[in-house]
Order: C-alpha cells, then structure tokens, then sequence
C-alpha cells in the first residue's frame, strides 16, 4: 500500500497543515501552537518539496487479458519481479526507472537519448511460460541499436530469462524478458 503513496506529497500536506495551524496560532495570540506547528511545519514542507523534486513516479501496469497471469508470476526469475516492484512504486533520487540498467547495456549514452520507460506488461509466451514486457519511448535508438544490444541485455537480466526486442510502434521499443522453461 505504502508503495503508491508519493512521500514527496505527504510531506507537503502535513507541513502545509502545520502552517496553516500556525498562522491560526499566531493570529489568536496562542504563542505555544504558533511555535510548535511553524518550528515542525517548516522542515516538513521543505523535505516534501525536496522530495516531491526528486521523484520518479511509477510505470502504469498495462491491463491483461490472461486470467492465469497469477499462476505465471510463480514461474517469474527474482530479476523480473523485483524489475516489476521497483519500476511500479515511487522512486527517489534516481533520474529514471532502470536509468543504472540502460546505462550497463550500452542503452543510455546520455541522459537526452535515454529511453524512457511508459509501461509495464504481463503475459503468457508461446511456450506458456512467464513474460514481462517493458515499453520504452526510444526515438533516439533504432530497433537495430536495441537488437544489437540483445544478448547484452539477456547476460545484464541474470540467468533464467530469455531477451527478445520488439518494436511495437514507431519510437516505441517493446523489451521482453521471457522466464526460461526449466529443463526437464
């Protein structure tokens, strides 16, 4: 639940509150409220508006379809689902999501051509086994440059998952990473 509260706008809430009651102190001559509320207000509101600066806010999960989706985050790598936590909460302090990623891969050269995360996806492969999808705006990098970097990827996202590039609309690069079946 925590994870989709923005930090940044609780703090201006309750230090905006915290003034507020202040300003109420200080005009009804109340000196003790004045000063409780305006010496905790104060830091309060700063920190959330620091915070609230330093935000990145979280990727919208794109609906599915498949009713066994459940069943298939079972087969998820500990890769993929801490790349779906991370990447659906707040962040802060970080320029992007995955910006540290990106960078390992060859993707982000500079903070102007990096792609941009938009959403998060969840389905079944071919094969039945567990895909997360990352749809990325990258009107900087082409398809090639994305499939060039491919077995790259596939190393960086740790073993058991399976890389696959797909450009699903112009500028827009769709980054699969399939759950490897288990050898049987």
């Amino acid at each position: 639940m925590f994870r989709k509260v923005s930090l940044g706008s609780v703090g201006l809430y309750v230090g905006s509150a915290l003034l507020v009651l202040a300003i109420y102190g200080y005009a009804t001559g109340n000196s003790t409220l004045n000063l409780a509320t305006f010496f905790y207000g104060i830091p309060i509101l700063l920190g959330g508006a620091a915070l609230k600066a330093a935000e990145v806010t979280p990727v919208p999960i794109l609906p599915t379809t498949d009713p066994a989706i459940a069943e298939l985050r079972q087969q998820a790598t500990p890769t993929q689902t801490q790349i779906r936590e991370d990447v659906t909460r707040y962040r802060y302090g970080i320029k992007a999501h995955l910006d540290m990623a990106l960078e390992k891969v060859g993707l982000s050269p500079a903070d102007e051509v990096r792609p941009e995360l938009q959403a998060l996806y969840e389905e079944s492969s071919e094969t039945g086994t567990y895909v997360l999808g990352l749809r990325f705006h990258s009107p900087h990098l082409p398809m090639e440059v994305w499939a060039q970097r491919r077995e790259k990827i596939e190393r960086f996202f740790g073993p058991g998952a399976i890389a696959r590039v797909v450009q699903s609309a112009p500028d827009t690069i769709d980054l699969q990473l399939i759950a490897a079946p288990d050898p049987v």
